[in-house]
């Protein structure tokens, strides 16, 4: 994965300005608490992708394991963007019992928002522990 820092960066940026972006819209929202996260959440897993991009040649791991790390933290955070964004607009409550306080959404939406927090939180925590495996004392090449 030649260059995969620089990409990295280069999405960390690109998440970074959609989270910008998503500022401008809070008060579009039927949920604006949410959508005051969604651009948070653009901006925060923004700033952790350019991060993770200054550190990646230093992450240790076989070929697979890091195609696998660079995948779920390219999907853990944009879709954590996403789902945020989604939440906001369809006004749910689903797995955000402080943001979505005094909201509901239809029940399709509260599943779908559910397994998409569910998803990206489980893809984002195992790209976590990969790369945190990668940067270890001991890491062979």
């Amino acid at each position: 994965m030649e260059g995969a820092n620089r990409r990295l960066m280069w999405h960390g940026m690109c998440l970074f300005l959609l989270g910008l972006l998503t500022g401008f819209a809070e008060q579009r929202f039927a949920n604006t608490r949410m959508g005051l996260a969604a651009h948070l959440e653009g901006v925060m897993n923004g700033i952790f992708l350019l991060a993770l991009g200054g550190v990646w040649t230093e992450v240790r791991l076989s070929p697979r394991t890091k195609g696998i790390a660079y995948w779920t933290a390219l999907c853990g955070t944009y879709g954590n963007w996403l789902v945020t964004t989604l939440a906001a607009a369809f006004g749910t409550a689903a797995l955000s019992p402080i943001t979505g306080a005094g909201h509901h959404g239809q029940s399709w939406q509260e599943n779908l928002i559910t397994v998409g927090f569910l998803t990206i939180g489980i893809a984002i925590i195992a790209s976590s522990v990969f790369v945190l495996w990668g940067l270890r004392g001991r890491a062979s090449s």
